[in-house]
């Protein structure tokens, strides 16, 4: 079938809206000191912010995936009372403003915390302003996108498969990992891409609960933040390294999502 034509009156405002979404990034690119690049790239504290922020992200994708795929199977399978309430509770990090998840965060995990303090008696370990606690506040904010997603690949799967194996004699664990994973492994896989590309991208939660301490909490948004007072050259070359991310991120997620749309 051919497509129809686009309606005259929806043209311009998509046009202001395409306009309103990519002439920033246009001028992040184009205000970039590309001759000094190497110099900025190279500076000290930047090294260690992309690592922070790379290490930090990919360890809350892993807490995520642990954590998230068996929540994301309840959500979808599992008949037990309060399933909506409960996933009401695992989107409320998307909603949430990030610098309330990080205040959230102290107050339960910090020294005078609900759990923090009998930490702190009992072992001596304090969370907060650590690299352990980017870690935890990524994994806060980054989560639900994880379980949304495989949440969504469970309920498309085909459940005749889990049946099959199940007719075969194989138990649930056994059939949750020969056959459900597999099944919803796609799912699974652009989840914890946009986690972790939710997580390198923390800032408020990260700041509040965390600090903002070089080489052990400051991650590279908040190395933007704090470059945007003092150098904002340094800071556009920053951003620039984040957007280069993101746009990966996107491409890794092409066939996904705009392959589907095209083939639609």
């Amino acid at each position: 079938m051919r497509r129809a034509r686009t309606p005259a009156p929806l043209l311009v405002p998509a046009a202001l809206a395409v306009v309103f979404l990519v002439l920033p990034l246009a001028g992040l690119l184009i205000r970039t000191p590309w001759s000094q690049l190497g110099t900025l790239l190279t500076a000290p504290g930047v090294g260690q912010a992309l690592r922070l922020s790379l290490v930090s992200a990919t360890l809350a994708t892993a807490v995520s995936v642990v954590l998230g795929v068996p929540l994301a199977w309840v959500l979808a399978r599992s008949r037990a009372r309060g399933r909506a309430v409960l996933r009401a509770l695992v989107t409320v990090p998307l909603v949430l403003p990030p610098v309330v998840g990080g205040v959230a965060l102290f107050l339960v995990l910090g020294r005078q915390g609900i759990v923090g303090s009998w930490l702190a008696e009992t072992t001596g370990i304090t969370i907060p302003f650590t690299t352990t606690a980017v870690v935890i506040a990524e994994t806060f904010v980054a989560m639900p996108f994880l379980v949304i997603s495989v949440e969504g690949a469970l309920r498309a799967a085909d459940v005749r498969y889990e049946d099959a194996a199940a007719t075969l004699g194989a138990d649930r664990w056994t059939t949750f990992r020969r056959v459900t994973l597999p099944l919803v492994a796609p799912g699974v896989a652009a989840g914890s891409v946009l986690c972790w590309a939710r997580a390198l991208g923390e800032f408020g939660a990260t700041i509040t609960f965390a600090g903002n301490f070089p080489g052990t909490t400051q991650t590279m948004p908040l190395a933007v933040y704090l470059a945007l007072q003092r150098d904002p050259q340094a800071a556009i070359v920053l951003s620039l390294v984040l957007l280069v991310v993101s746009v990966a991120t996107l491409l890794l997620l092409r066939d996904r999502w705009l392959g589907r749309g095209a083939a639609a």
